[in-house]
Parts: structure tokens; sequence; C-alpha cells
């Protein structure tokens, strides 16, 4: 027993396989709504990220600029850390400009071991006298306490997630002001944070945490509001822009589902349920960045950080806390905050609001429910094209919100839901299509077999029809007054198409050509049948041409039982003298072509319509006296209305050009051959759709030449 008729794949490919699509449909909508439970979320991350790759950011606007303390600045003043009295510099440097705030990126816990009363422990030999003097000096630390106290900044601060010596529970508050509910249960917790030393923090306007955290090793989200202890602290961007607004209220505003935006003043940023906001990241640029060594030199135009958020940072290799971001496997941690800064700035933040999330259940649900109701009765194309266009409507929908709105919808999730339950329709249906097959196969075999025997029969009836035609090549030996070709092509295995010539005495020659008005086998019963009664007609003398086609045209009207008709058109040729009489019942006219100069001549006149379809019609002979080496062409209608490629007919004027070309010194084969390749070529390699017949006759005259 073949595998598709085993119990258990009937059972699994009933009804079309549709339940079987229905609880996979739900275990895929079960994981769609909590991939995390499956571990399947790097697909929605992934996807969010790809959108980024994509399309980053465009900045529209700079409000950030970064004062980085990059390889060349310490090239210029020595390895990191500098004393702090540098950084005090830098900060005056950077004040004298006036910005709107500034922002260090550096946490110093530890008091600057560079400073004077310290440097008698890394340098013996100092006199007491120098030691006292030094001793005397303002630590670095007082120095950068100075300049820090008289200028708007904000010092960042790390989140740790364990008290450890060093570190702090209490914190400097921040004014905030809750509307809605409390949001510490909702926000990101720190159960302590590192600051710098006492003396250098208690002298700035503000702290702002630092820290991020990563989705699979990549920053993607930065928590705006987070707790620590029970005190909320803000991200270190909406600090700085605290700061620069003169130390406003921050307003943390809660609903039913969350956090929902975070205000300074009269800006409103809204964020997701637990605080945080997500990054829509742009490529790093260099123009974000101005170098720590330049603004120490003077070189730096001042209108470049004037009203400007200026963040001080580490950039230079092996010091600075580079991230990994969907748009960079490396960014420094100061430009991801110069970011977030812009994102605010500009109303550009990235969200995904719980709407998003039913859209693409529903989504899921709905392709799903169509792939399960229409694949079983679709073909294969109809229902790969149907998952295309699916997919596609969902790629493009998610890429439209993200380009327009900044909305993140999950283009992957869904599409990969619903290319697992094409796949398995699709196994499902090919399983029961083999399983039909295997049923069939039988009967295919069956089948073959007829149609092998059908085959046989038809190709002995085709050996049988071409075998009644005569062979111009031997039907008149040792007579050199006729010169005869002829040709007959089925356009199936077997025709309609007729001909035949015969001697009606020791000087008269019949010759007829015609054309069944069915193809195939029903065709070729026909023409043998008007063969035959033409033939029996002629041979018994009944007359001259006209009465022939008369008497011919009542007997095969008699037996017409399926109301077919054939085009016949009949000639007696006299050898001695080379009268032709002839008489056309429908058919194509026979050509003239003259020996000498003569035009070549298109013999119209004579005849009736074609045999079988006017009862008794008296049909009328027309006679032509041919001279010696006078050529007379037959065609059926096969040969005028083959088809090229182009869908082109051949034609009576292409076929009058040939016979022209073809010349009047040429012989019956000749021209026959010359017909029969000319209308190949034309063709080239279109299927014939009609019989083609062709019959050609040499006068040579009554002795032959």
């Amino acid at each position: 027993m073949h595998w598709s008729e085993r119990r258990w794949v009937r059972l699994l490919c009933g009804s079309r396989g549709q339940p079987l699509g229905i609880a996979l449909l739900a275990l895929l909508l079960a994981i769609e709504l909590a991939p995390d439970l499956f571990g399947l979320g790097f697909f929605r991350l992934a996807a969010f990220d790809a959108y980024q790759r994509w399309a980053p950011r465009i900045r529209h606007s700079g409000p950030a600029v970064i004062v980085a303390i990059d390889e060349e600045s310490l090239r210029l003043h020595g390895q990191w850390p500098w004393p702090r009295t540098w950084l005090a510099q830098l900060v005056a440097r950077i004040a004298e400009a006036d910005p709107a705030a500034i922002g260090v990126d550096i946490v110093m816990p530890e008091a600057d071991r560079l400073s004077p009363a310290r440097l008698p422990e890394f340098v013996s030999g100092m006199g007491q006298d120098l030691v006292q003097r030094l001793s005397s000096l303002p630590s670095n630390d007082t120095v950068l306490a100075r300049t820090l106290q008289a200028s708007r900044v904000v010092l960042g601060i790390a989140g740790l997630e364990a008290e450890v010596a060093g570190t702090r529970r209490n914190l400097r508050r921040v004014p905030f002001r809750t509307v809605g509910g409390d949001p510490r249960p909702l926000v990101r917790r720190f159960d302590a944070t590192l600051h710098s030393a006492e003396e250098i923090d208690r002298a700035v306007k503000g702290h702002g945490l630092l820290s991020v955290d990563t989705e699979r090793g990549v920053v993607r989200r930065m928590p705006l509001v987070a707790t620590v202890g029970d005190a909320l602290v803000p991200a270190f961007g909406l600090e700085i822009l605290r700061v620069a607004a003169g130390g406003a209220m921050v307003t943390v505003r809660t609903g039913a589902s969350g956090v929902e935006a975070v205000e300074i003043g009269g800006l409103a940023v809204p964020t997701e349920p637990d605080g945080s906001v997500r990054i829509h990241f742009a490529r790093s640029d260099p123009e974000r960045f101005v170098s720590a060594a330049d603004v120490l030199a003077g070189k730096v135009d001042r209108q470049l950080l004037e009203r400007k958020l200026v963040l001080i940072g580490v950039t230079a290799l092996g010091l600075s806390d580079y991230q990994a971001t969907p748009v960079a496997d490396r960014m420094p941690g100061v430009e991801i905050h110069a970011q977030l800064l812009e994102n605010i700035y500009d109303a550009d933040l990235l969200s995904r609001p719980r709407a998003v999330v039913w859209a693409e259940a529903g989504l899921l649900l709905t392709g799903g429910l169509l792939l399960i109701l229409i694949m079983p009765r679709s073909s294969a194309l109809a229902s790969v094209s149907l998952y295309a266009l699916m997919v596609g409507a969902i790629v493009s929908a998610g890429a439209l919100l993200y380009l327009k709105s900044g909305i993140l919808l999950d283009a992957a999730s869904p599409s990969l839901a619903l290319g697992t339950l094409f796949t398995s329709m699709l196994v499902v249906t090919l399983a029961e299509t083999e399983r039909h097959r295997q049923s069939l196969r039988r009967q295919v075999e069956e089948q073959r077999e007829q149609a092998a025997r059908l085959a046989g029969e038809l190709e002995a009836a085709r050996r049988i029809q071409m075998g009644s035609l005569p062979d111009p090549m031997t039907a008149f030996p040792g007579d050199t007054r006729l010169d005869l070709y002829a040709f007959l092509e089925p356009a199936r295995e077997v025709g309609g198409d007729l001909y035949d010539f015969f001697p009606l005495d020791r000087d008269r020659l019949c010759l007829l050509i015609g054309d069944v008005s069915g193809k195939g086998l029903p065709g070729s019963l026909f023409m043998a049948v008007s063969k035959a009664l033409y033939k029996s007609a002629a041979l018994r003398g009944v007359g001259s041409v006209d009465a022939v086609m008369r008497e011919a045209d009542g007997e095969i009207s008699r037996d017409n039982t399926e109301g077919l008709f054939v085009t016949m058109l009949a000639g007696v040729l006299d050898v001695r003298s080379g009268l032709l009489e002839y008489c056309n019942a429908g058919h194509e006219p026979l050509y003239l072509l003259p020996n000498g100069d003569r035009p070549l001549a298109r013999l119209s006149d004579g005849g009736g319509p074609p045999l079988c379809v006017l009862d008794r019609f008296p049909y009328a002979a027309s006679a032509r006296r041919l001279t010696r080496g006078d050529t007379i062409c037959l065609v059926t209608d096969g040969v005028l209305e083959a088809m090229s490629p182009k869908a082109e007919a051949y034609g009576r004027v292409r076929f009058e050009a040939l016979l022209e070309k073809v010349g009047r010194a040429a012989s019956a084969a000749e021209i026959g051959e010359a017909i029969r390749l000319e209308v190949s070529r034309f063709a080239d390699g279109v299927e014939q759709s009609d019989d083609m017949a062709i019959l050609v006759l040499r006068w040579k005259g009554p002795s032959g030449r």
C-alpha cells in the first residue's frame, strides 16, 4: 500500500485538510500574541531592525552636538583619564559659547589622583616646601566642581542591579509630578546608582541616568524614567532637556495600560507602558561630533555650540562604551543619547501601540482562513499567488506604517506563520493529491493502453490514406508527354485533403484536388468516400467533366448524414491536343504558368459551390488549350492560409510571386518542392492548422520533349 493511502494519512487529510489547518492556525495565533513564551521574539526584533537598516531616520535638525574625546584628543593631550583640570577647561571652553545645556557622559566616582596634593605620592624626592605648596593648591575635583557649578551641566549616573560599596540609593530628587497614578511600579527599577565623586556631583544642576538595556545584545529602547529605591530618576537626555528649560518640573502621565507620556513644560514625549521609548536611529553622522582637541585649541566656531545641547563623551577606541544598534554594529553610547535628543526634538520616536499587536493577529487570522478555505479548491499556482499576495500586502503595510507614522508593525511573524500554514496545507493537499493520483494511476495505465491502440489505428489509417493516393513517379511509366508532381500533408495523423489523377483512355487524363470541410478521422473518411465516388463516376463514362461533377455531387450527398461538404476542382486533359476542360466546385482556382512570355493566369471561371451544399446544382465546365511547356498548379487552402509566427497568412500574393520566381522552364517537381519548402520556411515552426495538398502538371506536348 502506498503511504498516501494509509489510514492515518486519510484521517489527517480528511475534509481537505481544513481541520488540521484550523488547529495549526490556532497555535500560530497563540505564538503571534505571545512570541516570547515560545522563544520566537527574535523574529519580531529582527523585523523591526530590518526597517531601520532599510530606511534609517533622516536627520532634520541637530539639537545635540557631541564634544568627543577621540583618538586625536588623546594623541595631543595624553592618555585617559585626563586631569580633571583639563576637563574643567574643556567645559569652560564650551560654556563660553553659551550652550543650552551641557551633558557629561562620564562617571568619575574616585577622586582625581593627579590633584596637586597627591602628586608627592607618585614623584619621590620632593622638598617639603614644594609638598606644602602643592597641598595648599585646590584639588582638581574642586577646580572641576567650580567650573561645573558655573554652567548648566548634567552629570551622568549609572544604574546598578545591586547595591555595592561606593554606590548609593539616596539621590538628589528631581521635581516630578505624576498624573493618573503612581508610575514607579511600572518603570525600570535599579537598586542603586554609581555617581561621580561627591564634590563634583553636588556642584551640577542635574543628574541623568546613562544606563540602557539591550535586547539580545542590541540597543533599541531607552528608559525615559526609572526608579532607584523609591525615587524617580530621569534619563540623561531628559534631564538635559529639563536643565536647558530652566529646571522645569517633569510630569509623568499614566493610564490604564501604563505610562503614557513624560512632559517637560509644553513638551510631551509619548512612551511605552514601562516608561521607555523606542529610538528611531539614524546612521552615525560625523556632523554630530566635534573633537575635544579642537575645542581646547579654540578652533570651533561659537555658533556650532551656541544654544545647543552639548554632550561630552569619550569615543576613542578601547575607551568608549560602544553598543550595537539596528543601524550599526558599534555606536558610542554618547551618540545614542544624542539620537534620543534628536528623536524628542523632531517628534520622531518609534512606537508600537497595542492596537498594532491585535492588527497583526487579525492579519494572520484573516490570511490563515483564506488559505484554509481556498487552497484545497485551487491550483498550486493560484495558491502560491494568494500566499505571495498576502505576504506582499503585510510587508507593504508594515513598510508604509514605519515610513509614514513611525509605527512598528511586525510583518515577519505573520508572514512566517502564514508560510508555515501554507506549507502544511500544501503538504496535506499534495498528500491528498498523491492518494488520488495512486487511485487514478491504474485508470491512466488503462487509458494509455487504449491511447496506444488508437495511435496504432490512426497510424494504420494514415498509411492506408496515403497509400490510396497515386504516385506520380510510377503512374505513367514511359509517357514523356506529362510531368507530374503531387504532395499531401495532413494537419493531423489523417486529413481531409485529397488529390488524384488517372487515365480515362489512351489520350485523356483526369486529375482532381479537393478539401473536405472536416479534419482528422471524420475528414479522412469523407475524403476517401468522395475520392472514390468521383473516380467511379469518371470511369463509368458519364460524360464531360461538368457532368461527372454533377453525378459525383448527387452520389456523395446521398449518404452524407453528418452534413459535410467538399470543395473539388477536376480537370480532363487531352494529352494530344493540350485541351484542358475543368470544373471548380468551390475550390481554389487553378493557376496556369504558361511557357514563354505570357503572364501567370488564375483560372477562376467555370464551376459552382462545394459539393453537398446545393442539391442538383448545374455545374458548368470551362476549357483552356495549353501550349507546349505550359504548367498548371492546383493547391488547397492549407497552402494559402499557412500562418507565420507573426500570425500572418501566406496568401495569394506571396504564392503568385513564388510561381513567377520559380520560372516557366522549371519542372513540375521543382515547382511543387519550391511551394512546399517556401510555405514551411514561412511558417517557421508554427503548428500546421490545416491539411495541405499540392498538384502540379506540366504538358510537354503531344510527343513529349
